[in-house]
């Protein structure tokens, strides 16, 4: 684990949704300051393509990302684990801080209901990166 940047994983069953855009408005609007990762308990094969166009609106592009696996690694690699909808499945550490986020799960339902989740997703985020004290200009948006 670094000592020096705090570090998140989130997690979600197919790692094609959820979790990736919440990595994604992390990564853009901690930037160099935080380190993220992203993964699944049983991976889909590509990003949820209404996730990439609701991101898109946003100004964030998700499309080049790939669902994948979580891995112990990565759950010793982090500070916080925020899991999303994947129950038993995630992984557990004692010691380790966890959240879960309560989310509708973005599998199979357009853009205009993707909407709704990815705007509570950057709502979260910008409260999560706010408490590991980094702080994001308010005028930052990821519009």
């Amino acid at each position: 684990m670094t000592d020096t940047k705090p570090a998140v994983l989130f997690l979600c069953t197919h790692n094609a949704g959820r979790s990736q855009m919440a990595m994604g408005f992390f990564k853009h609007l901690a930037g160099d300051r935080a380190i993220v990762y992203s993964g699944g308990s049983e991976p889909a094969s590509d990003v949820n393509s209404a996730a990439t166009a609701a991101m898109n609106e946003k100004g964030i592009d998700i499309a080049g990302e790939r669902p994948r696996r979580w891995t112990m690694d990565d759950v010793d690699a982090v500070h916080v684990v925020v899991t999303m909808g994947c129950g038993d499945e995630c992984p557990y550490i004692p010691g380790k801080r966890y959240e879960n986020w309560e989310l509708a799960d973005p599998a199979g339902q357009s853009v205009d209901a993707v909407r709704p989740i990815r705007d509570d997703i950057e709502h979260r985020v910008r409260g999560l990166l706010a408490a590991l004290g980094i702080h994001v200009d308010s005028h930052t948006t990821a519009d």
